[in-house]
């Protein structure tokens, strides 16, 4: 059986960490997303939104960082490996704030191939700021459009999962990769 790596994509503040968590308790092997790890980080060392300080630092450490979770992804036993963000939502958050970025940023894109995009989107009744989500709910919005975009520039078809419960939401994505089986 093929390995499916599935990339759970969204502006902020979607529900991608509580579909997750979701999919983790149903035993499904589960990455989580890493920029808030480094923007926590950040903060300790003073800075207090490294993405809007030093943009371009806070984009190469999440390319490492997501580069190294895909790897790891193709050496787990499970054939199904949920990844929250991937390489493509990098370039999604640089394109909103206008930045550039080096060639290899694009050629990592290219190189890590996910088999299929889930997008959640902006859902102003769940949507809330904290310690390292700066966005309103309209920025918000325009990142997601700008991390689909992305995606779409790197041939994928993201598909949109409904607004719902959290357990509908994992019901429709895990029938919707069956159905790509």
């Amino acid at each position: 059986m093929q390995k499916k790596i599935i990339v759970i994509t969204g502006g902020p503040g979607t529900g991608k960490t509580t579909l997750l968590n979701g999919l983790k308790t149903k035993g499904f092997c589960c990455y989580p997303e890493i920029s808030r790890a480094i923007t926590l980080e950040a903060q300790k060392e003073g800075i207090e939104q490294l993405f809007l300080q030093k943009p371009l630092l806070f984009s190469e450490l999440l390319l490492k960082g997501r580069k190294e979770q895909f790897e790891n992804a193709h050496k787990e036993t499970d054939s199904i490996v949920f990844i929250d963000r991937g390489l493509p939502d990098i370039l999604g958050y640089m394109d909103y704030i206008g930045d550039s970025y080096p060639d290899y940023f694009e050629k990592s894109c290219q190189e890590a191939t996910y088999s299929q995009v889930f997008s959640l989107p902006p859902w102003k009744e769940i949507y809330e700021s904290d310690e390292a989500r700066y966005e309103n709910y309209e920025q918000a919005e325009n990142i997601h459009q700008k991390i689909v975009g992305s995606y779409k520039k790197f041939n994928y078809n993201p598909i949109e999962v409904p607004k719902d419960t959290v357990e509908n939401r994992i019901r429709f994505i895990l029938q919707s990769i069956q159905h790509e089986s």
